[in-house]
């Protein structure tokens, strides 16, 4: 059994069902993605996990125990950070920072100091001072800077230059080398791509496809750009081809990964003179279920992010 346990969530408000049949499942020690488009009822699924949305249908649980019924207990091994980020105004940063890690009852002071050193926040500025992308630096701050068991992350960089990115990445890749967990909810496919062991993908409120990176590699297709001695012929007889174009460069085409073999035997038949592949990207994946949906502009789940 995972650290997180979802099965067949329904959340529904009045006559309109923001989460279908969810299923998710984060194990120790792995860096699972969360992804859809704005609308698509990620945050919503987030807000149940934490307790703060009771579940209409279907089974939550947190480290085996029940994410409404044991919201208390639960948030003592949870570090959250959402994607806009809300502070007390009069406070200082640091204070706030201070705070919630009091609030955990843990107190890593040493670990605090070199995160507000790499996030270069002001930690004696008043947070209505504070921009969008240093009031994220102030959650991300106060999250790593606790001893959590899961981490959970809902379009945490918003804001954040690419910089200040970089250190999140460190961040994450830090507690997940001394086996913690982290649920990361993004729209940012190439952060995703670099950070997470699995990946989800939910539209409309139900979850469309679920595996590691390279289990969902095979749904996608290479990019081929090809010279060759002689011109390639009976091409678009051969399975699994796809947008062949003659270009400056040479030949560009597409081609489904499980028939790469079958190609690349036919057109050496014409002697490579060069041969670039570009790898499925989790944006290949991504863009091929939201192709023709209006759900590509957050507008196909009614806003029920």
């Amino acid at each position: 059994m995972g650290l997180v346990n979802v099965s067949n969530l329904t959340k529904k408000f009045g006559g309109f069902t923001a989460l279908n049949g969810v299923n998710l499942e984060v194990n120790g020690g792995e860096v699972f993605g969360f992804i859809g488009p704005n609308g698509a009822g990620k945050s919503t699924t987030i807000r149940v996990l934490l307790g703060i949305l009771k579940a209409s249908d279907g089974e939550v649980k947190i480290f085996g125990k029940d994410a409404w019924n044991d919201a208390v207990e639960i948030h003592k091994r949870v570090a959250y950070v959402p994607g806009d980020v809300n502070l007390w105004p009069n406070l200082t940063g640091g204070e706030v920072i201070d705070l919630f890690v009091k609030l955990r009852g843990t107190n890593h002071q040493s670990k605090r100091e070199e995160l507000i050193k790499k996030f270069d926040l002001d930690p004696t500025k008043k947070c209505r001072t504070y921009s969008k992308g240093n009031r994220q630096k102030v959650a991300l701050i106060a999250a790593f800077s606790s001893d959590a068991d899961l981490y959970i992350l809902d379009e945490p960089t918003s804001g954040l230059d690419p910089l200040m990115e970089q250190v999140f990445q460190e961040c994450v890749m830090e507690v997940k080398s001394k086996g913690k967990s982290v649920l990361l909810s993004s729209h940012i496919l190439s952060e995703v791509e670099k950070l997470c062991d699995k990946v989800a993908i939910i539209r409309e409120g139900a979850i469309i496809e679920t595996g590691t990176l390279n289990e969902l590699r095979h749904l996608t297709r290479t990019q081929i750009l090809v010279e060759t001695k002689q011109p390639i012929t009976n091409l678009t007889g051969i399975k699994g081809i796809h947008e062949i174009e003659e270009t400056s460069q040479g030949l560009s085409f597409q081609v489904e990964t499980e028939e790469m073999d079958v190609v690349i035997r036919h057109i050496s038949q014409f002697g490579i003179v060069k041969l670039e592949s570009a790898p499925p990207t989790l944006e290949a994946l991504f863009m091929r279920h939201y192709e023709g949906t209006e759900s590509v502009t957050g507008t196909g789940a009614g806003g029920a992010n």
